[in-house]
């Protein structure tokens, strides 16, 4: 069985990155005339699927071990790193004369798909709590 307070946990983790990747936008659009400014992104989907294999304790890291034969070996750097969101420059837009890398028409695309996200997450925290008020008055009806 799922506990609906994990699940609201992700989804309210995930509410988050979405609120934060608006911000992101939100400042990529502020500054599309910014002579240098490079476009921001985040990735905090990797850390949130990794949160639920936990949460339902779920195994299937197919990743293959480094093997480390000295002890002064560097441990393998990760992106994006399974346990925390990264905020990272958005590579393979062209920088225009002034070197900003900011392209509109990118923007807002990603601002409609995470302004849709955004929604769907709103309406999963809404059914949730309809659900949980409908079965607290059900249950209090049985006293």
């Amino acid at each position: 069985m799922i506990d609906p307070f994990k699940s609201k946990e992700l989804v309210t983790s995930a509410l988050a990155g979405r609120n934060l990747r608006n911000q992101l936008i939100n400042a990529n659009l502020a500054n599309v005339d910014t002579p240098f400014y490079k476009s921001r992104d985040i990735e905090f989907e990797t850390a949130l699927v990794h949160r639920a294999n936990e949460i339902f304790k779920k195994n299937d890291n197919k990743e293959l071990k480094l093997a480390v034969t000295e002890k002064g070996h560097q441990e393998p750097w990760k992106f994006p790193d399974p346990n925390k969101s990264t905020i990272y420059l958005r590579d393979g837009h062209l920088a225009r004369n002034d070197g900003n890398t900011v392209d509109l028409d990118v923007e807002t695309t990603e601002m409609s798909k995470n302004t849709v996200m955004i929604t769907a997450l709103d309406g999963v925290l809404r059914k949730q709590s309809s659900i949980f008020s409908s079965i607290l008055d059900a249950s209090s009806k049985l006293s």
